[in-house]
């Protein structure tokens, strides 16, 4: 199976660009262009890119042959979190697959104590996403939207809005995101702002109380975190 550029149904709607299954000696780049052969699209696409492993070079290679075809990347969907770690820090939208669940939590299953919530899907503004243990969202918080969590605050996409980790006092709670630019951010009773320079091309980033301050640190999804 080769890759395939399927046109959108609608006007305002993406095109979908959908990478064949990974095979040795293939390369993203060369099944793009294997599927804009013969296309005459305009717009924006949403990347299916499945199981590939796409670091931060070969994803702007991407992009930037897609822009040559007046076509312009503006999602990606993924099983790897390195492609949507690469994929936020081109400050693109992105969306984690069914499969990417387990690669954050490889080292223990999960416990009733645990109580982690998963949400699937995009908060836009308006929108409040609460939860008495930890929470899990698998897309991007947008600004003018909120969470609000007993525990930890994970967001496998770009968290621009305000997340708010333990509501009921935890102050060891933390808040981790592939692409950290909140408005604000708050842990336990700390409130600080998010900062204002762009990200380290690739690094998902997290938020804790150091000494009774925010502070933000690099840091690599996991789940259970580390102590």
């Amino acid at each position: 199976m080769a890759a395939e550029l399927i046109p959108a149904l609608a006007p305002l709607q993406s095109h979908l660009l959908r990478l064949p299954e990974a095979a040795d000696g293939a390369s993203a780049l060369q099944e793009t262009l294997y599927a804009l052969g013969g296309q005459n699209l305009q717009g924006s696409v949403l990347l299916d890119a499945g199981g590939w492993l796409l670091r931060l070079p070969e994803l702007r290679s991407l992009q930037q042959r897609l822009q040559r075809h007046r076509l312009q990347l503006v999602r990606v969907r993924a099983e790897r979190p390195e492609t949507l770690v690469a994929a936020a820090a081109l400050g693109l939208e992105t969306e984690a697959t069914p499969a990417a669940p387990p690669t954050l939590s490889p080292q223990a299953a999960l416990t009733p104590d645990d109580d982690l919530t998963i949400h699937r899907g995009t908060l836009r503004s308006g929108d409040h996403l609460q939860s008495q243990g930890s929470v899990l969202l698998l897309g991007d918080l947008n600004p003018g939207a909120r969470i609000s969590a007993g525990g930890h605050v994970l967001v496998w996409g770009r968290l621009r809005g305000v997340a708010h980790a333990g509501v009921r006092g935890d102050r060891t709670a933390r808040i981790v995101a592939l692409h950290l630019r909140p408005l604000q951010l708050r842990i336990a009773d700390a409130v600080a702002r998010g900062p204002a320079d762009a990200p380290a091309d690739g690094q998902a980033e997290e938020a804790q109380l150091v000494n009774g301050e925010i502070q933000i640190e690099p840091a690599r999804p996991g789940w259970p975190l580390p102590e």
